[in-house]
C-alpha cells in the first residue's frame, strides 16, 4: 500500500488534504522530465522566461481570496493576514523578474585588442526547491521564480503540512505557458528526498526548514559535487537605544515577535532594553500584547491563531515554564486569553523579563509567541548578547542615530541587519544567514549567482 501524508488543521483537527506520497518510478520520471524540459528552456530567451513568471503572479494573485483560505486551514494563521502573503509573493516575483536583465547578464572582462573575453552565467540544470509550512508561499519564491529565470527546471517539494501550495504554484505556472516539465511538484517521504538529493538527477538544493533539516541536507548531497543553499532557524535579537522612540519600537516589536504566532525565522525572538528606556518600554510592550485576539483563525476579529501544532505550542509553554522555574517573570496572565488550553495548539503570547542567557529561552530557537527582555547598560553589552548566539539570521536597532546604527551593525554578527524595523525581507537586498542560520543567498542580483555557474569566453582574433 502507498504512503499517504494526511494534512491536519490546527483549527480544529479536521483533515484538510490527504495526497499520496510519490514512488520510486514517479521520482524518476519527473527527473527525466525535467532533465529533458530544462534542456529546451535554457534557449529560451530572458524576455521570455520573464513573461511566463509575470503571468504566474497574475494567476497566483486572480485565485487569492481562495488560496488565502485555504492556506489558513493549512497552517493556521488568521484569514485577515493570508491574503497579504500572496500579494508579497507576487511583489517579490516582480522584483527578481526586474533585477533578471542586470542579475543574470554577461560580465565583460577589460578590453584587450585582438580578444573578446566575456563570463556568461550558465543554468545549473534541475532545481530541487524544498520549502516549510511558516510562509509557505514566500519561501519558495524566493527560489522557484529567480531559479526558473535563470533558466533551470525547477521540482518543488513543499512541507507535509501545506502540500497543496506547491500544487498551486504548478497550477499558476500551468495557466502562465511554462513548458510541461519545467517545473513539476513531488510529494514525497525525507528518506526519498535524501535520496533524491544523493542522486545525480539533482543539480542544486534550495532548503528552507530548522537546522537539523539542513544537516540532513548536507548529509545526502555529500557524496556529490553540487551546491546547497541553507535558510535554517534564527533567535533573531533587537536592541532598543536610549535614543529610541519607544512608541514605534514597541509597536513594531510586539508584531515582530507575535506575528504568525512567532512562527517566522526572522521573527523577534529577545530583546535588550537599554536601562534608561527598560521599565516604559516593558509596560507599554506588556499593554500591547493583551490587544491580541486569540481566536478561530477563518474569524476576521481574530489577530493571533493556534500554532501549527499541539506539540509546537507545548515546546513553547515548556521554554516559558522552565524560565519562570529559574527566576523569570511572566507578565501577561493567560487567563485573558480564554481560547488558550493546554493540549492544544491555541497558546497566549507570553512576556518574560528577569530573563538571561542561562535560560533556554533567551538561547534556543522558540518559533512560537514568547519573547524575553533584558536590561542593558551600554551599546557593548547589547552587542555582547546579541552575538550570544549559535544563530544569525537577522538583528535589530531601534534608535535615531542612524551613524550609531551602522557602526553596532559592522560588530552584530547577522546576515541582515535592520534599523527600525524587523521581521522584513527586501528582495533587492541578499536573503543570507551566518553560523547556524544557513549558507548561500536567495533574492537581490547576487541570489542569481546561486543558481548559475560562470562560463568563461576567451576568444581571440585569428591574424
Amino acid at each position: 500500500m502507498s504512503e499517504e501524508i494526511k494534512v491536519v488543521s490546527p483549527i480544529d483537527g479536521s483533515v484538510v488534504a490527504r495526497r499520496t506520497l510519490a514512488g520510486a518510478g514517479e521520482i524518476a520520471a519527473v527527473v527525466a522530465a525535467a532533465k529533458k524540459a530544462q534542456r529546451d528552456w535554457r534557449a529560451v530567451p530572458l524576455a521570455g522566461r520573464i513573461d511566463i513568471c509575470r503571468r504566474f503572479a497574475v494567476a497566483m494573485l486572480a485565485r487569492k481570496q481562495d488560496i488565502a483560505i485555504e492556506l489558513t486551514r493549512q497552517m493556521g494563521r488568521p484569514v485577515r493576514y493570508t491574503p497579504f502573503e500572496i500579494e508579497r509573493m507576487a511583489e517579490r516575483a516582480d522584483t527578481m523578474m526586474a533585477l533578471a536583465p542586470e542579475g543574470l547578464a554577461d560580465v565583460k572582462a577589460g578590453a584587450r585588442t585582438g580578444f573578446t573575453r566575456f563570463i556568461r552565467k550558465d543554468p545549473l540544470g534541475v532545481v530541487l526547491v524544498v520549502a516549510p509550512w511558516n510562509y509557505p508561499f514566500l519561501t519558495a519564491v524566493n527560489a522557484v521564480v529567480p531559479a526558473i529565470l535563470a533558466g533551470n527546471a525547477v521540482i518543488l517539494k513543499h512541507s507535509s503540512q501545506t502540500p497543496l501550495v506547491a500544487e498551486r504554484f504548478a497550477e499558476a505556472f500551468a495557466a502562465a505557458g511554462l513548458p510541461a516539465g519545467v517545473m513539476q511538484v513531488l510529494h514525497i517521504s525525507h528518506a526519498d528526498t535524501e535520496k533524491l538529493i544523493g542522486s545525480d538527477g539533482i543539480d542544486f538544493v534550495a532548503f528552507t526548514g530548522s537546522v537539523e533539516g539542513g544537516h540532513a541536507v548536507q548529509r545526502a548531497a555529500a557524496s556529490r559535487f553540487i551546491a546547497t543553499g541553507l535558510e535554517l532557524g534564527g533567535k533573531d535579537p533587537a536592541y532598543v537605544r536610549a535614543d529610541a522612540k519607544l512608541d514605534h519600537a514597541i509597536e513594531n516589536l510586539v508584531d515582530g515577535s507575535f506575528f504568525n504566532s512567532g512562527q517566522s525565522c526572522c521573527g523577534i525572538e529577545r530583546i535588550y532594553v537599554h536601562e534608561s528606556v527598560y521599565e516604559p518600554f516593558v509596560k507599554g510592550f506588556a499593554e500591547l500584547t493583551y490587544s491580541y485576539v486569540l481566536d478561530d483563525p477563518l474569524d476576521e476579529k481574530t489577530t493571533l491563531g493556534p500554532m501549527v501544532r499541539t506539540a509546537a505550542a507545548e515546546f513553547v509553554r515548556g521554554q516559558a515554564a522552565e524560565a519562570v522555574k529559574q527566576g523569570a517573570k511572566a507578565l501577561i496572565d493567560p487567563k485573558r486569553f480564554p481560547r488558550d488550553k493546554a493540549g492544544t495548539p491555541y497558546l497566549a503570547p507570553q512576556v518574560l523579563v528577569n530573563v538571561d542567557h542561562s535560560m533556554r529561552v533567551m538561547t534556543e530557537e522558540s518559533f512560537g509567541p514568547v519573547i524575553g527582555i533584558m536590561k542593558v547598560k551600554s551599546d557593548d553589552e547589547a552587542v555582547a548578547l546579541m552575538n550570544d548566539s549559535r544563530y544569525g539570521l537577522t538583528a535589530a536597532i531601534w534608535t535615531q542615530d542612524e551613524a550609531a546604527a551602522i557602526r553596532i551593525g559592522d560588530r552584530v554578527e547577522t546576515g541582515t541587519w535592520f534599523m527600525n524595523r524587523c521581521d522584513y525581507l527586501d528582495p533587492e537586498l541578499a536573503w543570507t544567514g551566518v553560523k547556524d542560520s544557513g549558507r548561500g543567498c536567495t533574492l537581490s542580483k547576487l541570489g542569481f549567482d546561486y543558481l548559475t555557474r560562470p562560463k568563461s569566453f576567451h576568444l581571440r582574433t585569428a591574424i
